[in-house]
């Protein structure tokens, strides 16, 4: 199974397009958002952008960032749970927004656990004694000198890209217990 994980869209259409097409590019199964999909941005942006995930409602896994509202939730085919998703791949994802849960305050997490988390809009990789932990960055807003980026999630690998699609890092889950 392919994912493909993207955080904070934030309201902008012109990078939610860019995502879409990423997504249907990389032939992934599901598509992971992380939260803040339309705080910022246009009315019109917003509908654009309802209009567009709707349309592949049946394959987004999505947890809520801090900015999503109810009435986000309501526009959207697609559940937004609170707070945050488990999954099983072999290891345990947690999928959070980053508000909550974060490297630094990390949820009850097994060793070989990976958190996943969106956010801080800067790409990361780092594993320390108990978890992996794991950010796409920013899909619209990236901070920190990093691009406009996604990740996807392949055979115990994960690559993070520009939305252009060109690889700048990999991490291996295997090779890197």
């Amino acid at each position: 199974m392919k994912l493909f994980i993207a955080s904070d869209i934030h309201g902008s259409a012109e990078y939610c397009r860019k995502l879409v097409d990423a997504f249907f590019l990389e032939q992934a199964e599901t598509l992971v958002l992380l939260g803040d999909l339309l705080y910022g941005g246009s009315q019109a942006d917003h509908v654009d952008i309802i209009l567009m995930l709707n349309r592949i409602a049946d394959r987004i896994l999505c947890v809520r960032g801090n900015c999503d509202t109810d009435s986000d939730q309501a526009a959207f085919n697609f559940p937004m749970p609170i707070q945050q998703c488990l999954f099983d791949l072999g290891h345990t994802f947690f999928l959070t927004h980053g508000h909550i849960y974060s490297e630094t305050c990390p949820p009850t997490l097994e060793i070989g656990d990976v958190l996943i988390t969106g956010h801080t809009h800067i790409p990361a990789w780092r594993k320390n004694s108990r978890f992996l932990y794991l950010n796409p960055g920013s899909v619209s807003r990236p901070r920190g000198g990093s691009a406009h980026s996604y990740m996807t999630y392949e055979n115990g690998t994960f690559q993070w890209k520009t939305i252009e699609g060109t690889v700048f890092y990999t991490y291996s889950i295997s090779k890197n217990q």
